[in-house]
């Protein structure tokens, strides 16, 4: 693919609005460069646990997969690849540090930040390592993707504790720009109309900043730090706060379109968009479901344990875990429990979710892989 059809690919997939993904494969955290957190996988009424593997230390880090190899992150500073059929090890990167961030997957790279201050690029296939670009603090969220038009070039976007988000190159891991933040960014930056990098830091600010050179774009005040990632949809982000508030903005203007607050507990779980509807979870114990419009609540479930895991869209159903140590399916349109299954220790990472499987990571430090009926 040249790079004029590649740049025209970008501008369709953004200019559609809600982007969904392939069955197939759930190649980064919350699935698309927006962070919808949307799948198109048509999931049935069960859980069936299919096989685990233990990473042997804690695990926070969330599973990507692609071409039937997951991979996880943990507190070990080890990066591990498992085969999907079999849950077998395919191979293990180590790094000097925990691996609290999900990996990205990008044309055969694994792309994967440590605590150690690194982020990392490695082969996907047998695990080689390819290059190391340093920040000078801890990387807790995961990289995102773009393209930039201008510069005609692949890039990767990460956020630090070293209060800089940071552009590199796909290929030499080579720093491009960096921007500063006033203090921790925590989430995972967002691409937005293929021209936008939007995230949140501790120093309670939404930043909207150009993609191209990392200018500032917009900052935006908010209520409260923000620790979760924003998902974006045709011109709105929308995030929680550690406060107790679930925030829409226009990215353009930089207005608060609505804030919800349920009781007062902080958010520290990114947020799934459909078409009209937003899903959160809270350190309330509820998963919540809201009107993107006006930002009334439309539902709420109540699980035994904190929600700190961000859910995943799947048709008609959304997919997350909870501290009270079980993974739940819940129709979208009335927050009824469809499913659950109790693996008895705190989830708080995100589901992946593909055509063969629902796998997720526990802080037991095992990976569960379920199949359900595909009803596509």
């Amino acid at each position: 693919m040249n790079l004029k059809t590649q740049y025209m690919l970008w501008i369709f997939v953004f200019c559609t609005g809600l982007q969904t993904l392939n069955s197939a494969d759930w190649p980064m955290h919350r699935g698309n460069p927006g962070l919808q957190g949307k799948s198109d996988v048509r999931l049935g009424n069960s859980l069936v646990l299919k096989w685990t593997y233990d990473t042997g230390e804690f695990l926070k880090s969330s599973v990507v997969v692609s071409n039937e190899i997951a991979y996880v992150g943990s507190e070990n500073g080890i990066l591990h690849a498992i085969d999907t059929r079999t849950g077998k090890k395919k191979w293990i990167f180590k790094t000097e540090m925990a691996i609290e961030a999900p990996p990205l997957l990008h044309k055969g790279k694994v792309i994967v930040g440590s605590t150690d201050g690194f982020l990392y690029s490695i082969n996907q296939e047998n695990g080689k390592f390819l290059w190391k670009y340093e920040t000078m603090g801890e990387i807790m969220g995961a990289a995102n993707q773009a393209f930039r038009p201008k510069a005609q070039d692949d890039v990767f976007i990460v956020g630090s504790y070293d209060n800089f988000v940071h552009c590199v190159n796909a290929d030499s891991g080579k720093m491009l720009w960096k921007f500063e933040a006033q203090n921790y960014i925590n989430g995972v930056p967002t691409i937005y109309d293929q021209k936008y990098v939007v995230f949140g830091g501790c120093d309670a600010m939404l930043y909207v900043i150009r993609l191209e050179d990392g200018k500032n774009f917009k900052s935006i005040e908010v209520e409260a730090p923000i620790a979760a990632s924003v998902a974006v949809a045709d011109g709105v982000g929308y995030v929680g706060d550690m406060d107790r508030s679930v925030s829409a903005f226009d990215l353009q203007t930089g207005e608060t379109i609505w804030n919800y607050r349920d009781k007062s507990f902080p958010y520290f779980s990114s947020p799934a968009i459909s078409e009209k509807h937003l899903f959160i979870g809270g350190r309330d114990k509820g998963m919540h479901c809201i009107d993107r419009v006006s930002g009334k609540r439309i539902w709420r479930f109540s699980a035994r344990g904190r929600i700190d895991s961000s859910p995943v869209i799947t048709f008609d159903k959304i997919v997350f875990g909870s501290m009270d140590g079980k993974l739940y399916i819940l129709s979208q349109a009335d927050g009824k429990e469809i499913a659950s299954y109790e693996v008895g220790e705190p989830i708080s990472s995100t589901p992946a979710v593909t055509d063969r499987n629902i796998i997720v990571g526990c802080e037991d430090g095992k990976v569960y892989a379920f199949e359900t009926e595909n009803l596509k």
